[in-house]
């Protein structure tokens, strides 16, 4: 026991503000009032007051609650009996299982150092081609997915961890609903990866406090799982309601609003979980894949607005499909053609422009222009492209996806016209079209 404070001086909201000295930031305190103890962590110390962010709300706390601090901060279980649990907000497992009995670490410390970070090189393959083919997903990459509320973001999001090569997916979950929290867990067990799954599940109906700590606990556990050689897969979403959540409680405790209301750190505190994306040299690596709804669509929003300073490009989710053009994954360079196939950077550049092209056609009927010949052939390879590989059910590896790239193009397209270089045409342009168009 660290100290017994006998008066809780005030309680704002899930806030609890007393009197102590001696006590660090970040550290534990255990509220005891009639029946029952509380968990609260030291968020804010002014002179000799203290404010307490309590876990599970301060409903039925009183004043006169003692308070006792525990010296050291938020801590969670690791090891590996975790696989293929469900865990709450506050670390506490919700699928009926016992709690695990290995060592307890520390939750939200620094980054690893990054001057024994290495430069990310290996792709991880998810059998999506948008992205695959168009935006390669790079180990230790940390990666937004930007949306709105309606799109299928934790569909795609279940689908990537279902089908990613990774020893471990951990998801946190912030203030899902249950339907969602449900469509993970039956999708995973479905799906026969559950066992190498890890779940820290805050849903809308539990306390908003609790939803801070998801992010620090997933990526707590995935550091660990990383130092000891495995590959680790962290799925967030959303990151927009652990901002909300910040916003709530630094309202509560009065502190100056930014931008909207959020608190003029969201930077820093989307930072600090975003850069423990890391590839270790000799031991494991963490990427992250995180949804970041934006309000009305707007990327402007301070959400998404300082995500995109911070993460290395995003994938835009927009009318149920990945959109190539909103879309972007800046370490890509990495591994296009130098872990994938020859062919794999000039096809690609060629598909985008090819549909770039066919969107400015299509752009000439809603202006009521008449249509060439031209326009009419980008019109029809636009509609195969979306329908064969902007789909998000489409569901093949990254060769088979590079030959079918092939193919659209020559179904529409003599080689000519696609600028694309002679001795690629020579080897990937498929042989019974050559004939054909030949004859």
């Amino acid at each position: 026991m660290r100290e017994i404070i006998t008066k809780i001086r005030e309680i704002t909201g899930n806030i609890a503000t007393l009197d102590a000295t001696g006590v660090g930031l970040g550290e534990l305190a255990v509220i005891e009032s009639p029946g029952k103890k509380t968990l609260g962590q030291v968020i804010r110390i002014s002179g000799g007051k203290v404010a307490l962010q309590v876990f599970g709300g301060t409903k039925g706390l009183s004043t006169n609650d003692k308070v006792r601090f525990l010296g050291h901060p938020m801590q969670v279980k690791f090891g590996p009996s975790m696989l293929g649990r469900i865990f709450s907000g506050g670390g506490v497992p919700i699928d009926g299982g016992p709690e695990p009995v290995e060592e307890e670490i520390a939750i939200g410390g620094p980054s690893f150092n990054p001057a024994n970070r290495i430069i990310p090189k290996h792709m991880i393959r998810t059998n999506i081609p948008m992205i695959d083919v168009f935006n390669s997903l790079v180990v230790s990459q940390k990666l937004p997915i930007f949306s709105i509320p309606g799109e299928p973001y934790n569909q795609l999001l279940a689908r990537v961890g279902m089908q990613a090569e990774a020893d471990i997916i951990i998801l946190g979950g912030m203030g899902l609903k249950f339907d969602d929290f449900t469509f993970f867990r039956r999708t995973f067990e479905e799906s026969g990866v559950m066992n190498r799954v890890i779940m820290f599940i805050h849903l809308a109906s539990d306390p908003v406090v609790e939803c801070l700590l998801v992010p620090d606990m997933a990526l707590a556990v995935a550091e660990r799982f990383a130092e000891s050689g495995k590959r680790v897969l962290v799925l967030l979403t959303d990151m927009t309601n652990f901002a909300d959540s910040l916003k709530e409680i630094s309202i509560s405790m009065e502190q100056i609003p930014s931008n909207r209301g959020y608190p003029g750190d969201l930077y820093s505190q989307l930072a600090s979980r975003y850069e423990k994306a890391v590839d270790m040299e000799g031991l494991g690596d963490i990427t992250i894949l995180a949804v970041t709804t934006m309000p009305g669509d707007d990327v402007t929003h301070p959400v998404p607005d300082n995500t995109g300073y911070i993460t290395e490009g995003q994938f835009y989710l927009h009318n149920g499909a990945i959109d190539p053009f909103g879309s972007l994954s800046r370490l890509k360079q990495n591994v296009v053609s130098k872990v994938t196939r020859k062919d794999h950077n000039d096809i690609m550049n060629t598909m985008i422009r090819l549909y770039s092209d066919c969107r400015e056609s299509r752009n000439k009927i809603a202006m009521g222009f008449k249509l060439s010949k031209w326009d009419e052939t980008l019109i029809a390879y636009g509609s195969d492209f979306e329908k064969e590989l902007m789909d998000l059910n489409v569901n093949i590896p990254i060769e088979p996806a590079l030959d079918l790239c092939w193919d659209i193009l020559s179904r529409h397209f003599q080689p000519v016209q696609t600028g694309l270089k002679d001795h690629l045409i020579e080897e990937f342009w498929p042989k019974d079209k050559a004939m054909k168009k030949a004859a």
